[in-house]
This record gives structure tokens, C-alpha cells and sequence, in this order.
């Protein structure tokens, strides 16, 4: 079903806004955490550790080593991606405070807010 004129025209608007705040999103901090090499690599080996012990749990039919391998595979997942926090310089640590009423609110509230904010900026 082709758009008509108007949400032809919307939706070019929106393409070039996205394009614009594009840069923007890309360049964003994720407040000073980022992933860890180390805990990558180990929360791998631990994941290849955990299969090997639910296979082995699977062969010899015992139920303990099978749940163990997969507690193990768990721990190594959760390792491999919870990031750590990078130590920020002095300028960065100091964050203007947050109002209290900005954390209220559903997802989708926060974002229409942040939008408008952003529409009133051009």
C-alpha cells in the first residue's frame, strides 16, 4: 500500500532527524562501563568448561554433574557480558543531578520527553 503525500513527507522528515542524531548515538557514553577482554575471554573458557560437564552429566547419566556444567555455563555467560566500570577522570565524575522526576515514568514517557526536548533545540 503505497504513503500518502503527508507520510511520505513525515517519514523523510524522521529519516533526517535519525541521521542527524545519528552521530550522536553512536558517540554516547554508557557511563564510564564498558566490557572487559579478561572477563570475556574467561567467561568462554567457563562456558566451554560448563558443556563439557553437562555432556558428561548427559553420558554418565548423573544429574549433579549435569546440573553443575550448567550452572557453570550460566556463570560463564553472565561473566562474558556484565561490564565493568572504567575509572572516569575528575571533569567526567562531576554530573549535573538528575531532577528527581526524570526517573519516574514508563519508557516510552521518558523517550517523548527526550524527543520533544531535542525538536526544541533546532
Amino acid at each position: 500500500m503505497p504513503l500518502s503525500e503527508q507520510e511520505q513527507r513525515l517519514l523523510d522528515e524522521m529519516e533526517r532527524h535519525l541521521m542527524q542524531n545519528d552521530a550522536d548515538v553512536v558517540s554516547a557514553q554508557r557511563d564510564g562501563r564498558s566490557l572487559s577482554y579478561r572477563n570475556i575471554v574467561y567467561g568462554t573458557i567457563l562456558v566451554l568448561v560448563g558443556i563439557g560437564g553437562l555432556l558428561g552429566g548427559v553420558v554418565t547419566q548423573l544429574v549433579i554433574v549435569g546440573v553443575v556444567g550448567f550452572v557453570a555455563m550460566l556463570a560463564g555467560v553472565i561473566l562474558a557480558v556484565t561490564p565493568i566500570r572504567a575509572e572516569a577522570p575528575e571533569a567526567k565524575k562531576k554530573k549535573e543531578p538528575t531532577p528527581k522526576g526524570s526517573s519516574s515514568g514508563s519508557f516510552m514517557d521518558r523517550m517523548n520527553d527526550r524527543w520533544d526536548r531535542r525538536q526544541g533545540d533546532h
